[in-house]
């Protein structure tokens, strides 16, 4: 199953951010655009949110300097945008794979498409690590670390769901049962011509 192929790689991603756990680490995709497009399209996305998970912990610092706060803002803003643009990415290889099925008269449109909730199930990934960190931190309560384990088997249960249900989409658009229509999110508080306080800065 497809799913099982981006968790494996969502785990791959996030222990290897840990390993020197910093957001300004070199970025090293372990996979080759070429050969393995999909493998090293998922690895970019989930490291994308691995560094995003972190800047949102620094940015909640009570203590930060305001300066070093803006530059972080300004830092989670192009993330965001990395982010959108690797969903739709995403979705564009997904587009390729399937352009060739014929939806059947009766097929329908899914709420999301593939690529969302792929990115859902990256945060997830990365909700389930920490909150497995939480759960086994010996330095904590013995009641926190009981609350983390029941909000843990939660978020393991919820990837189960999540990622069966993203098979089966999969699934249902390769056999004509769904088809694909995606569409950009046309962020515009980013483009100088539609957000009014860029614009008036031209």
């Amino acid at each position: 199953m497809f799913t099982s192929t981006a968790n494996k790689i969502f785990q791959e991603v996030i222990e290897k951010y840990h390993v020197i756990n910093k957001v300004d680490q070199p970025f090293v995709n372990t996979y080759d655009k070429d050969s393995n497009l999909i493998e090293h399209l998922l690895y970019r996305k989930c490291w994308i949110d691995t560094v995003q998970w972190h800047y949102e912990d620094i940015i909640r610092d009570p203590q930060i300097d305001p300066d070093a706060a803006l530059k972080l803002k300004r830092q989670i803003d192009a993330s965001n945008q990395d982010r959108t643009d690797m969903v739709e990415y995403i979705d564009s290889y997904f587009l390729e794979k399937y352009k060739n099925v014929a939806p059947k008269p009766n097929a329908t449109i899914n709420t999301e498409s593939p690529a969302w909730g792929i990115d859902r199930l990256s945060i997830l990934a990365l909700k389930i690590y920490h909150m497995n960190e939480e759960a086994t931190r010996m330095d904590a309560t013995d009641e926190h670390r009981k609350a983390c384990q029941t909000k843990l088997d939660v978020l393991l249960e919820q990837r189960v769901d999540l990622s069966t249900a993203i098979d089966t989409l999969l699934n249902d658009i390769a056999n004509g049962d769904k088809y694909m229509k995606v569409y950009k999110q046309m962020k515009m508080y980013n483009d100088e011509e539609l957000n009014p306080v860029l614009r008036s800065q031209k």
